[in-house]
């Protein structure tokens, strides 16, 4: 098996291979959990509706690959995968706009990945600001920039009203933060040093309906 994760962190990933490396991890430790040592690529393959070319293609990119008849190590794969797209050293969170999401999101995701952890809320609402939800303190949005760089927060999930959203890039980009997932439904002009995922839920609920209606067929991997 090949090692040369920190060759593969050196270069730039496709988004949709970090993608797909996510999900294969997420599927694994559902594998591991139940008692399983290896798996084979087209296993792997159909638990994700994609090719085994596919997986073994994107497991080949990052340096990983296995001479066993028995498929892929489970464990290795997992913590290989981890050397890929994990910081070394852990990475915080921080979330703005403590809402009904915000705080959903907070609830489900704190705990599943351990380099990975929100550390931090923030609001303006004096009804949010000083409470903790699921071990997350909110703090007032006057304090983001200081309290960002003295929790080291280098991604932040935004989930602020839209009507203020592009209120937040300044404050952001000044905390150092290198990384957004947007929430909220407003395109924002981040520097391009900052990565940012846009997640419009109400684009992506009208695509599931399109598809959704009789007389429009679900699209395959061709189409896209």
């Amino acid at each position: 098996m090949s090692t040369d994760a920190a060759h593969t962190n050196a270069k730039r990933l496709p988004e949709r291979t970090i993608e797909r490396l996510s999900e294969y991890r997420r599927m694994l430790l559902e594998c591991l959990k139940q008692g399983r040592t290896h798996i084979y690529s087209h296993e792997l393959a159909s638990m994700h509706g994609i090719t085994a070319v596919q997986v073994r293609r994107d497991l080949m990119l990052i340096g990983f690959s296995s001479d066993t008849k028995k498929g892929y190590d489970v464990e290795v794969l997992i913590d290989f995968i981890g050397t890929i797209i994990d910081s070394p050293d852990g990475l915080n969170v921080g979330i703005i706009g403590m809402g009904n999401l915000a705080q959903a999101v907070t609830h489900y995701f704190n705990g599943k990945r351990s380099k990975l952890r929100i550390t931090a809320a923030f609001d303006v609402d004096p009804h949010k600001v000083g409470k903790t939800v699921a071990g997350v303190p909110c703090y007032h949005m006057d304090t983001f920039v200081e309290t960002a760089l003295q929790h080291d927060i280098r991604a932040i999930i935004l989930t602020s009203p839209s009507s203020v959203a592009a209120e937040m890039v300044e404050p952001i980009t000044r905390a150092g933060v290198r990384g957004v997932l947007n929430f909220t439904s407003t395109p924002l002009n981040f520097p391009d040093d900052i990565y940012v995922e846009d997640y419009d839920i109400i684009t992506l609920l009208e695509k599931v309906a399109y598809f959704s209606k009789d007389n429009n067929l679900v699209p395959t991997a061709a189409d896209e």
